[in-house]
């Protein structure tokens, strides 16, 4: 795979009709994929190396972002999501990669205003169930 811009991450939210609005402005993006793991080693196992359970442990993503509204309907939309706690449905576009889908929900929501630039906003989000992937 060839380098891609990041500026091609989309993030995308159900709007609460099916419909996924790209949410506008993001300039900077990190998405966290994160797994527990179960150790099983016992003094069985070899030469005392550790073992993990395939499969165990709980899953889970964190995605941080940060910009400026384009629109007042994405900043409408994302501060709606986080007063009301709602856990909605997101996509997650990685060019060159493929689709992130599931349930998050938005943690912590910031808002900045320098005397001499434009008000930018920080968020994070959890993943509140089952992710799917689909590669590009």
């Amino acid at each position: 795979m060839s380098a891609q811009k990041g500026k091609d991450l989309l993030l995308k939210m159900d709007d609460g009709t099916g419909t996924f609005v790209t949410i506008g402005g993001i300039r900077t993006k990190r998405l966290a994929l994160n797994a527990q793991t179960i150790d099983t080693t016992s003094a069985d196992s070899i030469n005392q190396w550790r073992e993990l359970l395939t499969g165990g442990g709980v899953r889970r993503s964190s995605l941080t972002g940060g910009g400026i509204f384009k629109d007042q309907a994405s900043d409408i939309l994302l501060r709606q999501t986080f007063f009301n706690g709602a856990v909605m449905n997101w996509q997650i576009i990685i060019p060159g990669f493929g689709t992130i889908s599931g349930p998050y929900q938005i943690s912590a929501l910031d808002y900045r205003g320098d005397y001499n630039a434009e008000v930018t906003f920080e968020m994070t989000m959890e993943s509140g169930g089952a992710l799917t992937f689909v590669a590009a």
